[in-house]
Order: structure tokens, then sequence, then C-alpha cells
């Protein structure tokens, strides 16, 4: 079976990790913070902080921006669930915008009618989740221009993003945006295993995300309510989550960051290739925005099911039997059981729903070899004859 995304894992790497292994430290040592740095200065954002998924990291970005009950979130339907999530761990309520039907990202315009209408309704977001499907950022700097004129603040969902570029510059430097989240599970562009990372521009965001991710601790005497009692001393001054990486994850995730620009590069030298090869296909492969660098951790073709017999369903399983490891991202989170009793009814947004019914995630990953990808080319060119 040949994997929709499979972790490239080096000799440097286990080395890496061997060297923790043998060292003093296997959490809370020196390798988390060179970690945090490295990203940091890669991507040019002042303060970065490691955890231990892109889930824990959303969760402690929405606290962190003072969402809570009786707020609003609002992100895309196309995204995994966490995306969506993290609004109601912090007790608030969750909306969405439907998807832009070339980039499948969130829809500006749709974004700008519902903004418009929700401030007549007094029920603006605190909290907007621009998600970068496929490593595709969205139109950042009309969304900041509407989080100005109405007040919201903005997370960046860049889970599938890390070393790709918005108008020039890497994702992750928080220019348009007050915090960006990336993750390192293993079927993203660099892995820690599993963890993910927030970073910010802003010292206060980066302070308080730092207590939430350790129980809300601080060992700083200036943030302590007195002084402290001696050198063993701590404070929890706010309710925090063990949501701290290992010194094992910083050590992988440090070592990947060597090769994070070379993987983007043979991620689009593969998207080409496909975009070349399946030109005769009845399938529409993924269209890049001119003023992005796409991290192309997934390469998503819509099925034009009206030009061959056979369902969705029957192409998906096909491949699947033929050895291709497909995939679908995303089921549209309205339409989740648990959303629908929040009462979200199909219907409700037609792009992303759209999307649903026709995308096939073909596998797209670094080590891919031509003979792969040919195998994939072949076997999907079989299928929808």
């Amino acid at each position: 079976m040949i994997p929709y995304g499979r972790q490239d894992i080096t000799q440097a790497d286990i080395d890496a990790v061997v060297s923790v292994l043998e060292s003093d430290f296997l959490t809370q040592g020196p390798m988390v913070p060179r970690f945090e740095q490295r990203i940091a200065q890669h991507v040019g954002v002042n303060h970065a902080l490691a955890v231990n998924s892109a889930t824990s990291a959303l969760h402690i970005a929405c606290l962190a921006l003072g969402l809570q009950k009786g707020d609003w979130l609002w992100t895309t339907p196309i995204t995994f669930v966490a995306s969506a999530n993290c609004g109601l761990y912090c007790g608030a309520q969750v909306d969405f915008v439907d998807i832009d039907p070339r980039t499948y990202n969130l829809c500006p315009k749709a974004l700008a009618l519902k903004l418009e209408q929700a401030e007549k309704n007094g029920r603006l977001p605190k909290v907007l989740v621009a998600v970068h499907l496929c490593g595709q950022p969205c139109d950042m700097q009309a969304i900041h221009a509407m989080a100005q004129r109405y007040g919201f603040k903005v997370i960046e969902d860049a889970s599938h993003a890390i070393g790709g570029k918005y108008q020039g510059e890497f994702i992750g430097n928080c220019r348009y945006s007050d915090v960006t989240i990336f993750s390192f599970h293993p079927v993203k562009i660099i892995t820690t295993a599993e963890g993910g990372m927030a970073l910010t521009n802003h010292a206060e965001l980066a302070n308080q995300m730092n207590l939430l991710r350790s129980h809300g601790i601080t060992r700083d005497p200036a943030q302590m309510t007195h002084e402290s009692d001696g050198p063993w001393y701590y404070q929890q001054i706010d309710l925090g989550f063990n949501y701290r990486m290992t010194e094992l994850q910083a050590a992988l995730g440090f070592t990947q960051m060597e090769r994070l620009d070379q993987y983007v590069a043979r991620r689009h030298q593969l998207a080409k290739r496909y975009d070349d090869l399946l030109v005769a296909l009845p399938v529409t492969t993924p269209w890049q925005h001119p003023e992005s660098y796409s991290g192309l951790h997934l390469y998503v073709i819509r099925l034009q099911l009206d030009k061959f017999g056979k369902s969705h369903r029957n192409v998906f399983e096909r491949l699947r039997e033929l050895g291709i490891g497909v995939n679908l991202h995303y089921i549209p989170v309205h339409t989740q059981p648990y959303y629908q009793r929040m009462g979200f009814n199909a219907g409700d947004f037609p792009e992303s729903e759209r999307y649903y019914e026709e995308a096939i995630s073909l596998p797209m990953f670094q080590t891919m070899t031509e003979e792969q990808q040919d195998e994939v080319v072949e076997a999907l060119g079989a299928t929808l004859s």
C-alpha cells in the first residue's frame, strides 16, 4: 500500500533522540527551547511555544485570547474537528464560514457577508480560526483587514503549512494574525511523533500560553503574588494543563527542521508532476494562488463525477483495493453528529458539501518516488476509465 503520507526518519534523527535518552533530561530540559528558537528564527516570529499537539496549541491560544462562555469562534467546515473543538473547550459557541471553490480555504467574500449580518445581530466572533488547508495559506491580508474592522482575533491553523509562504514571507510570522499553530504529527511535513507549536509576536500572549501549557505554574518571582519562599518555590497562578512537549520530541523536530525547505521543494516537484500526469483525466487538480507558496501537505483532486459512471465511493474503494492509500480531507465538521445536535444541518454550507462529495487526497510525501507516483496515476486512470 502506498500511503497518503508518511514520515521520513534519518540516522541523524535517530542519533538526536538517542542523545537525549543518554542525557540528564527527558523532559523540561534544553532541547525544547532550542527547537522553539529554531522555528521562531526560521519563520521570523518573536515567540514560539512547543506543546504536545496542535490541538493543545489551539486550545491554549483560544484561552490566551480570552475566548469564553458567551463568545463565538468561527472557522471553516473543511478542516479536522480540532479547529472547531478548541472553541467548545473554552465554553464558546462555534459557527462556520463556507469555503472558496478554488482554494478550499475559508472564503473571504463569504466571511465579509457573514460578518455584516453578524454585526446587525450582535453575534460577531471573538476569534476566527483560518485554516491553511493542504498547506495553501488563506487570504490573510483580507482576513486581517476584516479583523481590524470588526474587532475579532485571528488564529492561523497552519497545521498543514510549515515551510510554506504567503506574499513571499514564511507562514508563521504572524504578520496578519495574533497566533499561528503548527502540527508535527507523523503525516505532516516535519514530525516530532506527536506535537504542535503556538507562535505569536505578542509577549503577553506568549506568557499566558506558557503558563497554560504547564498547569498554570510559574517559578518567575515577578509573576508571583508575594516574595518567593525559597529556591524550591513555585506558584499556580492560573488553571493550566499538562501540554508540554518532551525533550525526545523536540530533538527529533530540531533535526527534521534541517530538511524542511528540502521537503517542501520535493513536494512541489511531485505536485507539478501530478498536475502534468493528470491533465487528461476527468479530475480537477489543485489550484494555487499566485501570492502563495503552499507547504503542500496534501494533494487533493476533485472527481468530475458527471464525466464517468462511477460514484465517489466506488473510486475511493477501488483505489484502496489497488494498493493506493488515498484518504479524504475532510468530512465537513458541521455534518458530524456532535455538531448536528447543536443545530447544524446538511445544506448549511453548500460549497463545503460539494467539495466533500468529490474530493480525494492522493499520496504525497517527501520520499515518494516517481515510480510510486506513476503507480498512483495508473491506478487512478484505470479506475476512472
